[in-house]
């Protein structure tokens, strides 16, 4: 999350003809409604094209690119609206221009889809071995394309770090609107939504900013003792519960974990209390000891010295940059 930051972040928005016109105006919209307490822009986003013409969408219309395909030499996030580009959604390869331009994408820039947008991405190999999501006509097309890709066709949008994907159509608006939230805190997100008359999020709730899929419960290791967790974060819970929930040994079962994860299983499951602490922190007016309690951090105290590790605020701190703040249009 982007606490202070003095330039706008530069995002480009790569438009494959035809191109799904819908899915392309919804970044050039959202992204730059979101403002700071200033009333400046987050973001500068820019539209290319890969030969630098005017992309035809599908509906007959040409949309002209607002700068050079060289632009995605310095973009920190690419997003890629929805296509049908015969050789992206039937072979499942790039044709020759498109993978031209997805190769000044630099190596650490976010990668986003909207739509379809995600078959350029699993044709470019950005996403063997994630889960992602598409509109839900597409999805077996995409599963049969690329098997090393996990499609999940029921949710809304999936934040899997640097690789982000939307569903079909409007609920590019929803990923959107959640890097709004991620990037800047929810006051930020609830003041673009408000200007696009848009819900900030779809009924639901919470569990649409979760940062992260729910783990594959169907792959065995420790992704069902991670879903486990995920549901019951306010409760206590010790490393030999963790274990005998997976029907391991203690042992086995932090081997498994750290292999799988990166992390102790003490160590991820902090980091998880503190994501819904934050959320609780910008979502709600709880205190900071029932946040803390609603978290499975225990006590206030326990919450101020993770946050002040963590994000380098207190509670407090955090709750009054990302929470509650007026509306400006």
């Amino acid at each position: 999350m982007n606490l202070r930051r003095s330039t706008p972040q530069h995002v480009v928005v790569l438009a494959i003809p035809p191109v799904i016109g819908f899915d392309l105006t919804i970044p050039v919209q959202v992204l730059p409604s979101g403002r700071d307490s200033d009333g400046e822009r987050l973001y500068q986003v820019s539209v290319v094209t890969p030969t630098d013409e005017p992309a035809m969408t599908t509906h007959g219309y040409a949309i002209a690119p607002s700068a050079p395909v060289e632009a995605l030499r310095t973009a920190e996030t690419v997003i890629i609206p929805g296509t049908r580009n015969p050789a992206i959604r039937q072979a499942g390869r790039l044709d020759g221009p498109t993978a031209a331009a997805l190769a000044l994408v630099p190596a650490d820039a976010r990668r986003m889809s909207i739509c379809t947008g995600a078959f350029a991405m699993a044709a470019a190999g950005w996403l063997d071995g994630r889960t992602v999501t598409t509109h839900w006509q597409a999805a077996d097309d995409l599963a049969r394309l690329h098997p090393g890709v996990t499609v999940d066709p029921d949710a809304l949008f999936i934040d899997d770090g640097d690789i982000l994907s939307s569903a079909g159509l409007a609920a590019g608006i929803d990923l959107c609107l959640h890097v709004l939230r991620r990037d800047h805190g929810a006051a930020v997100a609830n003041r673009a939504a408000r200007y696009l008359v848009v819900p900030a999020w779809r009924d639901g709730g919470q569990s649409q900013f979760i940062e992260a899929p729910l783990p594959d419960v169907t792959r065995g290791g420790t992704a069902g003792v991670r879903a486990w967790l995920l549901e019951r974060l306010d409760r206590p819970v010790s490393l030999a519960e963790m274990a005998a929930h997976g029907s391991m040994s203690v042992r086995t079962f932090t081997r498994r974990f750290r292999d799988e994860t990166g992390q102790t299983p003490g160590e991820w499951l902090t980091r998880q209390r503190l994501s819904r602490a934050a959320e609780l922190l910008e979502a709600t007016d709880l205190t900071i000891d029932r946040v803390a309690e609603e978290a499975g951090l225990g006590s206030a105290a326990s919450l101020r010295q993770h946050f002040k590790i963590t994000y380098g605020l207190s509670p407090l701190a955090y709750r009054k940059a990302f929470a509650g703040e007026p509306v400006r249009n």
